[in-house]
């Protein structure tokens, strides 16, 4: 029977909830880290375990027994797997108890039992409405509780359990709403990371578009200039051509002169005068050499090409007033 009793204990002890103290309460939730927990006590941030540390709220919480962190999903502590196993326990645990209820109060019950301070071996087993705090019949009968208004002690109890238990469901329905508010919240901020991304990308576009534009406008805007430069410059250089070749034919009947200037003789110079070269052709020729000053030349700020400017400020202030479409109502999509 010692060792029966033993077993039991300890048994007891294995479905004792590290939150509450208590014997596991329908259902049972197992964490991640296998250690067991009452459901309302998962989902209660009020209670604290054996080291006083709080559940927190938010979706995640420490496990009490080896503080591992339990990450929990949109539904919360209903989205914990329930332990069966454990379940069953509690119930063949508890009819066996049920079965041995004509014995009397058990070892345990009498070791948890608190007794009067008043009167040493009196049980309390009433409570004093009045002061609010349990007593014993002697302290109603004798003592300072004789003017009190009392009540049976498990009346009280029961009634306290009653509401407390009420409170706890009151409070795990609001935890399950603000965790269902959280999660909205959290997809919320995915819509808006979207969302955000999205426009940011449609800016871009309109902008690389509008870089297009100016692109392919300033393309051609530099040609137009570029066919005008080469038109220009194979303009001056066909006039230098020509005037070069002027100048060579100037140089070498310049030459074929001074050669027969250089001839002292009077005679020989009219006989290699007409014997080389008809002397009044080449006096024409160098007339007509001597008037180079009056050939073809590009008329005065040829080489300018100023008449190409531009003027961008009114674009530029366009472009500088570029804004969203605020004043239009938009749809977020």
């Amino acid at each position: 029977t010692v060792q029966r009793s033993s077993t039991v204990d300890s048994l007891e002890k294995q479905l004792i909830c590290p939150i509450c103290l208590e014997m596991f309460t329908k259902p049972v939730v197992i964490l991640p880290c296998q250690h067991n927990l009452c459901r309302k006590c998962a989902a209660n941030p009020l209670r604290q375990s054996r080291g006083s540390t709080s559940i927190s709220t938010g979706g995640r919480f420490r496990c009490p027994s080896c503080r591992h962190e339990v990450v929990l999903d949109r539904h919360g502590v209903f989205g914990l797997q329930r332990n069966l196993l454990v379940e069953n326990i509690i119930d063949i645990y508890k009819q066996e108890e049920s079965s041995r209820s004509v014995v009397p109060v058990s070892q345990v019950e009498q070791h948890h039992r608190l007794m009067c301070e008043e009167h040493e071996e009196e049980k309390i087993n009433i409570y004093c409405l009045s002061c609010e705090k349990p007593t014993c019949s002697m302290c109603k009968v004798f003592g300072q509780h004789r003017d009190c208004e009392v009540a049976p002690l498990q009346n009280i109890y029961e009634r306290q359990k009653t509401e407390l238990s009420d409170g706890i469901a009151i409070l795990v329905a609001e935890n399950d709403r603000i965790q269902a508010l959280l999660s909205q919240m959290e997809e919320l901020c995915r819509t808006l990371q979207e969302n955000g991304h999205r426009q940011k990308q449609n800016v871009c576009d309109k902008f690389d578009g509008l870089f297009a534009i100016l692109e392919e406008r300033k393309n051609q805007l530099v040609g137009m200039i570029s066919h005008e430069q080469d038109d220009k410059l194979s303009y001056v250089r066909s006039l230098m051509r020509r005037h070069g070749d002027h100048l060579e034919g100037a140089v070498k009947l310049v030459e074929t002169a001074i050669q027969s200037m250089e001839e002292p003789q009077m005679a020989v110079f009219l006989q290699i005068g007409q014997i080389t070269f008809d002397l009044n052709t080449v006096l024409i020729r160098i007339s007509t050499m001597a008037k180079a000053s009056n050939m073809e030349r590009p008329e005065p700020g040829y080489e300018s090409m100023a008449h190409f400017d531009i003027n961008t400020e009114d674009v530029a202030y366009i472009l500088r007033s570029i804004d969203f479409n605020t004043g239009r109502a938009s749809t977020v999509q």
